[in-house]
């Protein structure tokens, strides 16, 4: 316990104006809370506020796919290259070393399989195991235009009442259905409606024609998904495009462990992300690693 003898009285107040907090590195953001701000900056790098994610979840729906079979085995090798990792609690708590270091973006929403309705979904993980799980972010999947498209937006505004409450932010996954165009008014559409109804970060699709009004019309940040399993080359073409319009990160699972070297892939990728290399600078460095 500090006792009373010898207080000083304190002199040194300076003679120039108290600096002020600097702003902050992603767009729309910089109004939250300092824990959510803190959270954001385990997931973007702060030194450029871009991301390169690591999306190992889809289990949650589709079981032990090609590539996560052993997440023990394809994954956790991969993590030194991750800004963050987008999985499940399970995942977490049985495959993820804590001192891992990275952003972790717990998928928060799931129900259905591949057997039935994608966009039937319910929140799966409650604010309090998330705040148990150190989370950067929480994940929720938001069907616009589906059948469920109000159900899923109720789990996004939901976990964002939730998310605020704890200093936890909320990424929105839009999910497209089959029988919807993949096309920039879609993604407008899906990308704004997450963000005006509280999402700190919006992952969508890449498209060819307008993906820059995607990111323009966002008032906060952009990732991109990876998608289907490309060639390696493909994959990072769509990554730089991506970032040359307005993205602010990627979040790639497939195209990095259904790769055949996954390890070279995902560094292909950061250097794409953080380095503004060429898809043939990352594409070259991909083979050099995979040699």
């Amino acid at each position: 316990m500090a006792d009373l003898d010898d207080l000083r009285e304190g002199t040194s107040f300076g003679s120039a104006p108290v600096k002020t907090t600097e702003g902050f590195h992603l767009k729309g953001l910089g109004g939250q809370d300092w824990g959510m701000k803190a959270r954001l900056s385990r997931v973007f790098d702060p030194a450029d506020g871009k991301t390169v994610m690591l999306a190992f979840d889809h289990g949650y729906f589709q079981g032990p796919t090609s590539g996560l079979e052993r997440l023990d085995e394809s994954i956790v090798p991969l993590i030194p290259q991750a800004d963050a990792l987008m999985l499940t609690r399970g995942a977490l708590r049985t495959t993820i070393p804590a001192n891992n270091g990275k952003g972790i973006v717990l998928r928060a929403s799931g129900g259905p399989s591949i057997l039935n309705d994608l966009s039937n979904e319910e929140i799966a993980v409650s604010i309090d195991d998330a705040v148990r799980l150190d989370a950067a972010a929480l994940a929720v999947q938001v069907f616009v235009g589906s059948e469920n498209e109000t159900k899923s937006v109720k789990n996004l505004t939901t976990l964002v009442d939730q998310g605020q409450s704890a200093g936890i932010p909320v990424l929105a996954v839009t999910a497209v259905g089959k029988e919807m165009a993949r096309d920039a008014r879609y993604f407008r559409l899906a990308t704004r409606m997450s963000a005006e109804l509280g999402a700190a970060f919006v992952k969508t699709y890449y498209v060819e024609e307008g993906f820059e009004t995607v990111t323009a019309a966002c008032p906060v940040p952009i990732i991109i998904a990876g998608g289907k399993k490309v060639e390696e080359k493909e994959a990072l073409r769509v990554a730089y495009r991506a970032m040359q319009e307005g993205a602010a990160g990627v979040d790639m699972g497939r195209n990095v462990f259904q790769s055949k070297h996954p390890a070279a892939m995902l560094s292909a990728v950061r250097t794409v992300v953080h380095n503004n290399h060429t898809p043939d600078q990352a594409f070259e460095l991909f083979q050099e690693l995979s040699h």
